[in-house]
C-alpha cells in the first residue's frame, strides 16, 4: 500500500483552513482502503503582528475586510459551507482575535507524540476558537486543549512560559512564505504537488489517489 505525505500549512484562526481539515479528513477516510496518508501540520500566521493578549476580534475584522457588511457575508458564506462539513460556526461567541504563535509552538510540541496527537490538538484549537468562543491566545486555555489531547501539563505548562522553539515556528512561517505560501490553507503532497485552499472532498480525495498512482508507476 503506498504511502503519501501532506504537510498543511494553516493557522488556527482561518475558518478556511477549518474547512480544509474537515474535507481532508473525509477525503483520508475515503481513500483508506487503497492508501496510507501521513499528515503534519505546519505553522502560519494571518496577524503575526498582533500583541500577545490578542485585539478585539469584531473590530480587528472589520477593519481587515473593509466593514462590518463584508464581515456579515462572510459569515453567511461560511456557515452554510461549515453546516456542509459538520462544522458548527458560532462567529458571535468569537471575542479575540488572538496572536497564535503560542498554539503553533503546541502544534508542534504535539507532533513529538505522533500524528493522531497532533491532529487531536489541531481539531480542539479550531473548535475552541470558532465553535466555542474560547481565546486561543491563552496559556490556560492552550493547557486545557493539550490536557485533553493527552499532552502531559506541568511540560507544555513550562514549555509555554519559556521562548522554546518560537524562533523554529517564525522561522518554518518564513520557509512557507519564500515558498510561495500567501494563503492558507495549502496542502503540500509528498514535498512537491501543492493544492491551495479549502478544496472539495472529491478533488482532495483524487489528488491523493492521482499521486499514489504515479508512485506506484514510477
Amino acid at each position: 500500500m503506498q504511502t503519501v505525505s501532506i504537510d498543511i500549512v494553516s493557522d488556527v484562526v482561518c475558518p478556511w483552513c477549518y474547512l480544509g481539515k474537515a474535507r481532508l479528513d473525509q477525503a483520508i477516510a475515503n481513500v483508506g482502503a487503497e492508501l496510507q496518508v501521513a499528515v503534519q501540520w505546519r505553522p502560519y500566521q494571518l496577524n503575526p503582528d498582533l500583541p500577545p493578549e490578542g485585539v478585539d476580534h469584531k473590530q480587528h475584522l472589520a477593519a481587515k475586510l473593509g466593514g462590518q457588511a463584508a464581515v456579515d457575508r462572510a459569515h453567511e458564506t461560511l456557515n452554510a459551507l461549515g453546516n456542509a462539513d459538520g462544522i458548527a460556526f458560532d462567529f458571535d461567541a468569537v471575542k479575540i482575535s488572538p496572536n497564535t504563535l503560542d498554539a503553533h509552538r503546541l502544534i508542534r510540541w504535539a507532533a513529538t507524540h505522533g500524528d493522531m496527537a497532533q491532529s487531536a490538538v489541531v481539531s480542539r484549537l479550531f473548535k475552541a476558537n470558532f465553535e466555542e468562543g474560547r481565546n486561543v491566545g491563552d496559556h490556560a486555555v492552550l493547557l486545557d486543549i493539550a490536557e485533553e489531547a493527552g499532552l502531559d501539563r506541568p511540560v507544555i505548562a513550562a514549555l509555554l512560559n519559556s521562548d522554546a522553539d518560537k524562533d523554529a515556528v517564525k522561522e518554518e512561517i518564513g520557509m512557507a512564505r519564500e515558498m510561495g505560501v500567501t494563503g492558507v490553507p495549502c496542502f503540500i503532497i509528498d514535498g512537491q504537488y501543492a493544492v491551495m485552499g479549502a478544496q472539495s472532498v472529491d478533488v482532495l480525495s483524487n489528488a491523493l489517489r492521482e499521486i499514489a498512482q504515479m508512485k506506484a508507476t514510477a
